[in-house]
């Protein structure tokens, strides 16, 4: 008896291995997905401007890096005792505003070359609600506690999401033609904005995708999958992993949720993962994936008794462990 409904995945052609350089970005379940990359050891960016949830938010950041454009003060203002800036995440504000524009410039530079090395780009797509500033008709990526009146919130539509992600498509067209470009909507709801319209939010970004996807005719994997090349002569390639419909189908029980019932939990957040490895990451990684986890296990583990001689001969044998892995990949550091 079957009592799961399953997404048919199937590999991509463009694996992820340890030579691959993994570059992500966009809302919250984006950490997830990137936090994994990052405790296997994979060569690994993950939102150097903090969690952006929004496409135009996502889009200004991608035009800034593309302009190689670097903040200035007239792009930060002063809130509650700290410099903001309406373009990135709070958890980069600072008390400095000559530290705030310096670790900024900082992050444009070193993310417009981790970028234009990257092999795969992934984006998170968080919501099609969003607050435009008044006074400047800004949309922002972060409102940093401004009062709500100063800013209007809009649902953009389908169309409107649809051009920005060929945006998007068409900046990081400019700025890495070769990257394999892996769209993705977060699972997690945005009831804030109300269950009606946090539904109609993500069926506005998820018809977006496959707007820009269906560009050429799609090669679906599974239904799901909608391969397509930018522009049709080639370069820049692009691919929906379905971490939504995963999270809304094959877990839809709210024993996967966190104690918010909106945010997935440690197992879902493990299965979605695991059925993305099906998808994006090479079984040739496979084997050192598995000796990282040993290692990282090893790191963490905590002995009854730190001076005895079993707990020497561990850590000797972790040691050896880790210097093979660094000798075999020499960006794995732990």
């Amino acid at each position: 008896m079957k009592l799961q409904t399953n997404i048919p995945l199937h590999p991509a052609d463009n694996q992820i291995d340890y030579g691959s350089r993994v570059w992500l970005m966009g809302s919250c379940f984006v950490e997830n997905i990137g936090n994994k990359f990052q405790f296997y050891k994979f060569q690994t960016t993950l939102n150097p401007f903090g969690i952006i949830f929004h496409p135009l938010a996502i889009q200004n950041l991608l035009q800034r890096l593309a302009d190689k454009r670097l903040f200035t003060e007239e792009d930060i203002f002063f809130l509650n005792g700290r410099w903001h800036s309406f373009e990135v995440h709070s958890s980069l504000s600072d008390a400095s505003k000559e530290n705030l524009l310096s670790n900024l410039n900082t992050i444009v530079r070193e993310t417009t070359f981790s970028l234009q090395k990257a092999s795969h780009v992934v984006l998170t797509l968080g919501t099609a609600w969003g607050y435009r500033y008044k006074r400047t008709d800004q949309w922002v990526a972060n409102c940093h506690k401004v009062p709500q009146k100063e800013f209007d919130k809009a649902l953009l539509s389908v169309g409107e999401v649809t051009e920005t992600l060929k945006s998007c498509v068409a900046l990081l067209q400019k700025i890495n033609p070769k990257a394999e470009l892996i769209f993705t909507v977060s699972p997690v709801r945005h009831i804030k904005d109300g269950f009606v319209e946090n539904t109609l939010s993500k069926a506005h970004l998820i018809s977006a995708v496959h707007n820009v996807l269906q560009k050429n005719p799609p090669s679906l994997r599974g239904g799901v999958r909608g391969g397509a090349y930018f522009p049709p002569s080639g370069g820049l390639k692009g691919d929906y992993f379905p971490s939504y419909e995963i999270m809304m189908d094959e877990l839809r029980d709210y024993r996967f949720y966190n104690q918010d019932m909106l945010h997935p939990n440690a197992t879902a957040i493990d299965y979605i993962w695991e059925r993305f490895c099906e998808v994006w990451v090479s079984p040739s990684a496979g084997k050192t994936m598995k000796e990282v986890e040993s290692v990282q296990n090893g790191l963490s583990h905590k002995p009854f008794n730190p001076d005895s001689e079993e707990h020497r001969r561990f850590l000797e044998k972790l040691q050896q462990k880790i210097a093979y892995l660094s000798k075999q990949y020499p960006h794995i550091e732990f």
